[in-house]
């Protein structure tokens, strides 16, 4: 095996061991952290663990369900980003994955890959609740728990990477029961060290991710809050479902209370509802709903009621009722917000959704225009006009739009699925197998997507600039076979 080779095995190794923790809630005991500019944190750079990052998420992409809503994406990678200048993150260029899972869940991935499950948001009540737990993730990261571990690790028995792998990925989609047995031969090494170190860590995230909420102007009182959630969510499930943070966070009254005390030492801030964050709410309600129907039945109770937000209730049922192909009595319903803010973002995409599904998509097209002369490059807003152009058949102007969107949103694997369906339908066939390679690299699918690129360099004739690019492509899929083929 070649040097490199050695490196890319240690480095997923000791990523995918750091990232393990047993079920265990006690006191934890201090143990002396090696200092960042120590030894340990030489083996892997920044840059490396950026790469190693990428890596990690295309594989996850490939095996766990993910969530296609640039609205949550964006308002979640808005406020992780206003977290991370706000943190003690050097490297700032983080990704974020959505997993479609109703389960409690966040994690981090060394090289800034921070992961979300939307149930967490039906969890968390505020804005500051699930930034409480944002924070604490981008600590892990800022900390470099990873490569800190690296001198911990080093000296231990080798590691059965597949098994590991398939265990993170099962705790992070599926389910942690599940995880931890097909994780059980892989963790005998060293585990009751391992443990303290983690708990260590962890100790440290709690710490430095608060401070991260303080100087971002939320509320410090609001972590204890969201712990003692998941930790109650816990009790009442009987043991059986486990908050999936709490299995890789174990949490107990001890670390609660000392969370207490320390945002005590702050000024509590009384910030308002949220509305941005309750109208991420309730599109996470309705992602997660068995049927539209069902979501509607929800809303409507939750309108007979006191809801947190009445106008995000209300947003709900929009959203539900356009799933449910109900467009009259969405559009009714959306009328009685839309009038109090006219360009609010989600109204406006909702009204233009509810006029495709009238069958009015030039309508769409025309009220999208004005609000993206307002909001150039607004990624939302350019997605539900692609989307509108392509329904109004106007494909070819779709895939301008795309494609210049795709310069600034390379990393969207639903921008390039929407890009090679518009130019399906303009008949760029060659564009249309380049954007499906696009798609299938961000997923994991590396073999498609050589097929892909071959497809379309047979089509290509004598377009050299074209070409070149295709070829380079297939380079850049050999490099990321070899790195993926290290697991």
């Amino acid at each position: 095996m070649s040097m490199v080779a050695r490196r890319w095995r240690l480095a997923l190794s000791l990523l995918l061991c750091s990232l393990l923790v047993t079920r265990v809630y006690g006191q934890t005991e201090e143990l002396k952290i090696p200092n960042l500019g120590e030894s340990s944190t030489s083996l892997f750079s920044a840059e490396f663990e950026h790469q190693l990052g990428r890596t990690w998420l295309r594989i996850f992409r490939s095996q766990a369900p993910t969530v296609n809503d640039p609205l949550l994406f964006e308002y979640l990678e808005n406020l992780i980003y206003d977290l991370v200048i706000h943190s003690q993150l050097a490297d700032r260029r983080v990704d974020l994955v959505v997993v479609d899972n109703p389960t409690i869940n966040a994690f981090a991935v060394p090289g800034g890959v921070i992961g979300v499950h939307n149930g967490l948001l039906l969890y968390a009540q505020s804005e500051d609740e699930l930034a409480t737990v944002l924070a604490h993730e981008i600590a892990h990261l800022s900390q470099r728990h990873f490569s800190r571990g690296v001198e911990f690790q080093k000296n231990q028995a080798p590691i059965n990477l597949a098994a590991m792998l398939a265990g993170l990925v099962i705790m992070a989609t599926a389910g942690g029961d599940a995880g931890l047995a097909a994780l059980s031969a892989s963790q005998a090494l060293a585990q009751d060290s391992a443990l303290r170190y983690s708990r260590s860590n962890e100790q440290e995230a709690d710490r430095v991710g608060m401070q991260t909420l303080v100087d971002a102007g939320m509320d410090p009182h609001a972590a204890p809050a969201m712990f003692e959630r998941m930790l109650q969510a816990s009790r009442y499930s009987g043991g059986d479902r486990i908050p999936e943070f709490l299995r890789t966070h174990p949490l107990s009254e001890n670390r609660i209370a000392d969370t207490r005390n320390r945002a005590r030492q702050y000024p509590k801030t009384v910030r308002p509802v949220s509305l941005d964050y309750q109208l991420m709410r309730a599109r996470v309600v309705n992602q997660l709903a068995n049927t539209p129907e069902e979501a509607v039945q929800r809303f409507r109770g939750e309108l007979d009621g006191t809801p947190r937000s009445r106008e995000a209730a209300q947003y709900g049922l929009v959203v539900a009722l356009t799933s449910a192909g109900r467009a009259d009595e969405a559009a009714l319903e959306l009328d009685s917000i839309w009038s109090g803010d006219p360009d609010r973002l989600e109204y406006v995409i909702a009204n233009a959704e509810i006029e495709m599904l009238r069958g009015n998509a030039g309508k769409a097209v025309t009220k999208l225009e004005k609000q993206l002369e307002l909001n150039p490059g607004n990624h939302p807003l350019t997605m539900t006009y692609a989307n509108a152009l392509m329904n109004n058949q106007q494909a070819h102007i779709a895939e301008e739009v795309l494609s210049a969107q795709s310069k600034r949103k390379p990393g969207d694997p639903g921008l390039w699925y929407l890009l090679a369906e518009v130019q399906g339908l303009s008949g760029n066939i060659i564009g249309l197998h380049q954007s499906r390679a696009e798609y299938f690299i961000l997923n994991g699918y590396l073999d498609q997507a050589e097929k892909q690129l071959r497809y379309a360099l047979k089509l290509v004739r004598n377009d050299y600039l074209t070409s070149a690019k295709i070829n380079q492509r297939l380079s850049d899929i050999a490099e990321m076979r070899r790195q993926m083929e290290q697991f």
